[in-house]
């Protein structure tokens, strides 16, 4: 998605000054009402300037949405890669970038609402956002396997989305749905114990019981000689009665 076929771009600071009104404004519409809920009168009277002036930047409120949400990936994608640029090891990037991620989430709880709202806007939107999120993420991947810290087997896309999503939903619950301090510390330390140790506890394996003893005779069960079984044989040289 490219900001320059959503927006006419402004060339001068005020126009960049009024510009920034304008999204500021429509991120906290968004926020507060929801996209189908917030007008383009709502954002311009919270951004303090002209209806007419709303068109002069976006030639409607669906470009305006798509341009907040590019600038909200934008954001997120540079505190982080920001937050991990000196760490050594992928180990280390995921721990910082974890806890950057939790407390940047408690600032910028709009965040979650403008995402996930594009689900219900245009699908396309919310499936663009998450499928670009996971390239990136893929690339660190990558190198670290081609470095040896991960190994190769795993699946790159599979464990990217697996990473995305634990941060995602640790970032809901410690970041939105709670609203009291958070103990970011033992929110991360945890994560990286799973991470690193595995979830399921070991236990020595336990040999399956041995097999019995193969059967080769095969008898049949027989009523019939059952109800024979109190009669006399004859004897040697006498013939059987008959009835």
């Amino acid at each position: 998605m490219d900001h320059r076929a959503l927006i006419n771009r402004p060339k001068t600071k005020k126009g960049r000054e009024t510009l920034n009104r304008i999204v500021s404004a429509a991120a906290q519409e968004f926020y507060e009402k929801g996209y189908h809920n917030a007008s383009i009168n709502d954002i311009t009277r919270r951004a303090g300037v002209a209806s007419g002036t709303f068109y002069v930047y976006f030639d409607g409120k669906y470009n305006l949405y798509r341009f907040l949400l590019l600038q909200c990936s934008h954001m997120i994608r540079k505190h982080l890669n920001q937050a991990i640029q000196g760490c050594a090891t992928r180990r280390k990037a995921e721990e910082v970038g974890l806890r950057e991620w939790l407390h940047f989430v408690r600032e910028n709880r709009y965040m979650y609402h403008i995402i996930w709202e594009s689900l219900y806007i245009d699908k396309q939107l919310f499936t663009d956002y998450y499928v670009s999120f996971c390239r990136s993420y893929m690339r660190g991947i990558d190198a670290a396997k081609a470095s040896g810290e991960l190994r190769q087997e795993i699946d790159s896309e599979v464990l990217a989305y697996t990473l995305m999503g634990a941060s995602n939903f640790l970032g809901l619950n410690w970041g939105l749905f709670q609203d009291y301090p958070t103990d970011v510390e033992r929110v991360v330390e945890s994560f990286m114990h799973i991470i690193e140790g595995g979830i399921f506890a070991k236990t020595d394996a336990v040999a399956p019981p041995p097999a019995p003893p193969a059967i080769r005779i095969q008898v049949e069960f027989d009523d019939d000689d059952l109800d024979d079984e109190g009669e006399e044989a004859p004897a040697a040289g006498e013939e059987a009665p008959e009835d």
